[in-house]
């Protein structure tokens, strides 16, 4: 996995190396080809992976897990549209865990269930709170139209240093509780400074997509696949990729229907990021029960 953080780094670099000469319209356009690419595949093939958490009955928990999974994914979309400000924050708790958790479940995978979920959660909103704050206004302006509730700018900074002092504190109480920790955590602390130069150097939309692409995405699509076949290789990519196509695609037509009903409204946006909070709130639940089983 360091050679793959070496990657990483490098390839978040040379994104915005590449900001640097293209228009925002260009980088807006890559950005969500990369996330409608492996940022939608990633989640894809949860199936596959619930059915390999529990291999008893394969076909009979087929079909009660994609019930439960279409049941979770209409009532995230109907709280979006009762109760928006409730299904965003959701959203946003929900989407730091999951962030945190692909960052540290090794780490911490031999610690108490509400320490490593306290550190986990805290650590992705954290950088969930550093794009929020180095793009207030356009983020301001997508809260408005999901919830049309206008929330201050200084509110992204003032949650950003609360969760800041709370990682620090949580950072001194593991530093001296796990010896691996202490080589671990320097590295993390110098990956959220990348995520930082990233998220202020790029547009709202190319940062966020260098890190779910780069620092999450495809990192989550290694642990899936090691999962399902053993190992990472490119036959077992190819493997996964199949299992994953159909319901990739039952995506990717979800969201082309919304842009060419919205495409000319300013709201596609907040009905974009609200088709994939839907959508993650089971993936979610299908990781930590996969990381559980590992």
């Amino acid at each position: 996995m360091q050679k793959y953080s070496n990657f990483a780094i490098v390839a978040s670099f040379l994104g915005l190396w590449i900001n640097s000469f293209f228009s925002n319209e260009f980088q807006l356009i890559v950005g969500f080809v990369l996330i409608l690419s492996f940022g939608i595949l990633h989640g894809a093939n949860d199936l596959a992976l619930i059915k390999n958490v529990n291999p008893n009955n394969k076909v009979q928990n087929f079909y009660k897990i994609l019930s439960y999974y279409v049941i979770i994914v209409i009532t995230g979309a109907t709280l979006f549209y009762i109760i928006p400000w409730l299904a965003l924050t959701l959203f946003i708790i929900i989407s730091g865990y999951h962030f945190g958790e692909q960052q540290w479940n090794e780490q911490l995978k031999t610690e108490a269930k509400w320490v490593k979920f306290a550190y986990e959660i805290v650590y992705g909103l954290i950088i969930l709170f550093l794009i929020f704050t180095f793009h207030a206004t356009e983020v301001q302006k997508i809260i408005l139209a999901i919830t049309n509730i206008e929330v201050p700018n200084f509110a992204f900074l003032l949650i950003l240093k609360i969760l800041l002092s709370l990682f620090t504190l949580l950072s001194i109480f593991f530093y001296f509780k796990i010896e691996r920790f202490k080589n671990y955590f320097f590295k993390e602390l110098f990956y959220l400074f990348v995520f930082s130069i990233i998220f202020k150097v790029s547009t709202l939309i190319w940062g966020f997509a260098l890190y779910f692409i780069f620092w999450h995405s495809i990192p989550s699509i290694m642990d899936q696949i090691t999962f399902l076949f053993g190992n990472v290789n490119f036959n077992n990519f190819k493997l996964y990729f199949r299992s994953a196509f159909v319901y990739w695609i039952v995506s990717l037509i979800g969201i082309a229907i919304l842009y060419f009903i919205f495409k000319d409204q300013k709201i596609f946006n907040a009905l974009f990021f609200s088709f994939l909070a839907s959508i993650t709130f089971p993936h979610v639940v299908v990781i930590v029960k996969m990381f559980g089983k590992k």
